[in-house]
Formats: C-alpha cells, structure tokens, sequence
C-alpha cells in the first residue's frame, strides 16, 4: 500500500534564506545597471497593485526595474558623497523612502514621462483608503447579488433580507461618505458595487543622467514617509 504524502514531516532547516547573500546580490544587480543603463528613474507609486506594475515591468522589459529594499539600494548607490558609486547618485539614495523604486532604461527622458504621465489606472479602494464620494443604498431589491449572498451583506453592515430568494435592502443604507477613512466593511461593499475610489499611478519623482552625472528632483515631496525595517539594519552595516 502506497505511503501517504499528507503527514510527511519537512525540515525547516531545508528552507533557503536569501540573507546577506541575496543582499550583496542586490548590491551587485544595482551598481551594474548603473554601468549599463544611461538614465536611472527615481519613481513612487499609489495605492499599489502588483498586477498593474507587472503591466509596467513588461511594457519596459528592455529596462531594469528595483522596488523594495530601499536601505539596500541606497548602500549599492552610495549613502554619502565618499561611498557613492557615481556622482550625484547619494541624491537617489537620500531619496528612498516610503512606497517608491528606481529603474534603469536607455529611453529618452521624453519617452518616460510621456508614458508614466498617462499611465493612471482606477481601482478599487482598500481600507485605509480615503472615500472620493459619499455612496448611498436606497431600500429595494439588490437584485446584482444571488440569493446565497444575503448573510454575507448583512455581516458587511448592510440591512437586508431575503424576499421570495431575491436580496432585499429593508431601508437606506450609507455606504461611505465623502472624506472618510474607508473601513474594511466599506471597502468590500465598494467592490462588490463595483465602484471604485482609488487611482493606480507611478509618478517619476526624480532622474539621473549617467553621461554628466546630472540629477534633477522631478517630485514635490509626494512619497510617502515609511520606516525601513529595522531588522535589515546589522546586515547593511556589514555591507558597507
């Protein structure tokens, strides 16, 4: 009789860490780009979605994209005017911070800022999110939702019942308002409606020229503050 495979035991010591190594790879991947590559792109991005960005990644695919590992990054870069790798590129570094990247490309300036400029996609808002319009339910049959639905919108907050198997909404019901910080009840709501509250965008806040060592702060201050993670910070200062 063939053993089953559903209680097998797996080491944890069998796991691979990418660690320091995967650093210094990362490390390595940057600096050579910086050689290859004419221009690097400093870029933030809102309301992220990892689709929408492999959209990016695949309409660039002769370019070089890094996002995350800012403190990584910005040790391959140069944190200071001695350790950088090129000139001015400690400016990209002091940069990295928040929900942003760089990427490196040979396409003209021109050609990047028209493309990102129109590359804004609307989405579905999460929690968190800010509500761009107040959304109000009038009492009725929500006939867009099968019948199996009901207990799951009246667990979201909305008042409802079943009549002769079609979702019934008893009485008006306010889904979010205009300005408010969206729940994840109201989010889910949102998305069930099919209304979306939030915008998909990359914004080029900075570029470096590589022929001049030339760098020009594109951004006004857009991106957004976010601590690094503090469990990175032994391993960087080994790196350097």
């Amino acid at each position: 009789m063939p053993k089953t495979k559903r209680f097998q035991k797996i080491s944890l010591t069998q796991t691979k860490k990418k660690g320091l190594g995967g650093k210094q790879q990362l490390v390595g991947d940057v600096r050579s780009c910086v050689e290859k590559y004419s221009y690097l792109y400093l870029f933030s991005v809102q309301n992220m979605r990892s689709n929408k960005l492999k959209v990016i990644r695949n309409d660039w695919k002769d370019s070089r994209f890094f996002l995350g590992k800012n403190r990584v990054i910005a040790i391959a870069l140069g944190r200071s005017k001695e350790s950088e790798c090129r000139e001015n590129l400690h400016e990209v570094s002091k940069r990295l911070k928040g929900q942003c990247g760089i990427f490196f490309t040979d396409k003209p300036k021109e050609e990047v800022f028209r493309y990102f400029q129109k590359h804004v996609e609307s989405d579905y808002a999460r929690s968190g999110n800010i509500a761009t319009e107040t959304v109000t339910l009038q009492p009725g049959p929500l006939e867009q939702f099968p019948f199996n639905m009901e207990p799951y919108l009246r667990q979201l907050g909305l008042p409802t019942t079943l009549q002769r198997g079609v979702v019934t909404l008893l009485k008006e019901h306010t889904v979010c308002k205009e300005g408010s910080i969206l729940t994840p009840e109201e989010a889910r709501l949102l998305k069930l409606l099919c209304i979306h509250m939030a915008e998909f965008k990359v914004t080029i806040e900075a570029v470096w020229e590589k022929e001049d060592g030339s760098f020009e702060d594109i951004g006004d201050g857009r991106m957004l503050e976010k601590q690094d993670d503090v469990n990175e910070s032994s391993e960087d200062e080994n790196m350097e």
